[in-house]
């Protein structure tokens, strides 16, 4: 039985010799403190896992547990552990946001038969939220574009991705992104894949896409500078092959590189 357990949006976890594990029951008695919110999230392995809270933090851990923030448990935990760990803090960010009916003001009780909150006053469900989001893979000719966001290091680059839109299909918010971030056109949009990004509930749903028409001209709100760069003159920075935003630059390289001489 593993235990996901936040406090200040950080999770507890346990590390030996550089390992990072998920703690269990047994690992949580010499924690000081009360357990609050707590669900049962689904299995790793064998596992059965539950999320849980701490509203206190104790003066002192036990030797070996340390809280952690989800994004460095990203570069440091496997992937399989990450994931849990991103589901669990998504339910739990969720669960401190529906203590209350958003349509009349009661209490909620967690339903028995499935994961929702329910009002016992007018019935109204909720569910956890997830917020969908496109990224995409902008190619023209033996070129991809790539943009630095206003927050990121002045090295860092990536490609374009925002949030889905109600009446949106996927592929016009592609479109509609792009047109609003860089204000160019792309055609031939195709479909690459998808990665759960808790931070804290997104979804990012991969595509790729070829320019169609226009010049770049950034929006100066989101992006800072947008370029079109080869596989032989890559930024300095550009996200890890972990994330979707890394496999999509992969994907690009894969198919430009030069073939090396025998």
């Amino acid at each position: 039985m593993l235990w996901f357990v936040f406090y200040n949006q950080k999770l507890l976890v346990k590390i030996n010799n550089d390992t990072i594990y998920i703690p269990n029951k047994e690992d949580l008695t010499e924690l000081e403190t009360q357990l609050t919110k707590e669900i049962y999230i689904g299995r790793l392995g064998n596992s059965p896992c539950f999320v849980a809270e701490v509203t206190n933090e104790p003066l002192s851990l036990p030797v070996g547990l340390n809280y952690e923030s989800l994004r460095k448990l990203y570069i440091k935990s496997e992937d399989d552990i990450f994931r849990m760990a991103g589901r669990a803090h998504q339910i739990m960010n969720w669960v401190r946001k529906h203590q209350f009916c958003g349509q009349c003001g009661v209490p909620t009780k967690n339903k028995t038969d499935e994961l929702a909150k329910e009002c016992p006053s007018c019935g109204a469900t909720s569910f956890p939220r997830i917020s969908p989001a496109v990224i995409v893979a902008i190619v023209k000719e033996d070129k991809i574009l790539l943009a630095r966001n206003i927050n990121f290091p002045t090295s860092f680059y990536s490609v374009l991705a925002g949030f889905v839109e109600p009446g949106e299909t996927l592929e016009e918010c592609v479109q509609r992104e792009v047109q609003e971030e860089v204000g160019i056109e792309v055609k031939n949009i195709k479909y690459f894949g998808s990665q759960s990004w808790p931070f804290p509930d997104s979804l990012m749903i991969g595509f790729t896409a070829e320019y169609a028409d226009g010049e770049i001209a950034v929006d100066n709100m989101e992006l800072s500078h947008a370029d079109w760069f080869s596989c032989c003159n890559m930024p300095a920075k550009i996200p890890g092959k972990r994330t979707i935003a890394g496999r999509l630059i992969e994907w690009f390289l894969e198919q430009k590189m030069p073939l090396m001489p025998k």
